[in-house]
């Protein structure tokens, strides 16, 4: 992981102007137009895509758990998890669940020469410890196998909704050289990771992620 400075994930609000309106005599109050422009000005709730929203429905169902689909990836990745990933520009996504019914979503969009992006998604249902990954060196010849966290030098927190989540710096696996953010929901854990590769920087990957996870949309399984 190239190394960055520390940055701030506090999110100031802007104060907003007081605007002084012309008061009617003996009135007080929105008017009907005030009203009507205060209620279309109200941005609309993230949703999973329609085009995409059954395939993660899908994943739901299979673990019997909710997941959490983006209503917002960086391009060129889209929330389609159907198509195999590949590595000539076409991109994909490759979807992987254990026997203990945590998953993988790992999606690629990669071409020669101009760059690549990936995303992770893992959900791990009815845990909310990090789990533990193998270290493996060599050291003078012999292969030493180490117990770590997965994911590991935590970077500060970030609130997005009702989601609090944690940036970690130094992860394993298939999140190695990502940005990670954790997060727990209902006696669950869920992550979200991106590759730090050029063109992007740390910040931009940061940016990203803390993106998406304001456009989170929990899938719920079908109890039907």
């Amino acid at each position: 992981m190239p190394q960055a400075t520390r940055l701030s994930h506090a999110v100031r609000a802007l104060i907003p102007l007081a605007v002084a309106g012309l008061l009617a005599a003996g009135c007080g109050g929105e008017t009907t137009s005030d009203a009507q422009t205060t209620a279309h000005s109200a941005p609309a709730a993230p949703s999973c895509p329609s085009d995409y929203r059954a395939e993660w429905q899908k994943l739901a169902d299979r673990i019997d758990a909710p997941v959490y689909c983006p209503a917002w990836e960086p391009s060129p990745i889209t929330q389609d998890i159907t198509r195999y990933a590949s590595y000539g520009g076409a991109g994909g996504a490759t979807v992987s669940v254990s026997k203990d019914r945590s998953y993988l979503i790992s999606q690629i969009w990669s071409e020669t020469g101009t760059g690549e992006v990936h995303v992770n998604f893992r959900g791990y249902p009815g845990k909310t410890r990090i789990p533990m990954c193998t270290d493996m060196q060599i050291n003078a010849g012999l292969t030493v196998r180490t117990p770590v966290p997965c994911f590991s030098d935590r970077r500060g927190t970030v609130t997005a909704g009702d989601i609090k989540a944690t940036l970690y710096t130094a992860n394993q696996g298939a999140d190695q050289w990502h940005l990670l953010y954790a997060w727990r929901h209902d006696g669950s854990l869920y992550t979200v990771s991106q590759h730090v590769a050029e063109p992007l920087t740390f910040e931009m990957v940061q940016a990203d992620l803390v993106k998406m996870l304001n456009n989170l949309v929990l899938v719920e399984p079908d109890q039907g």
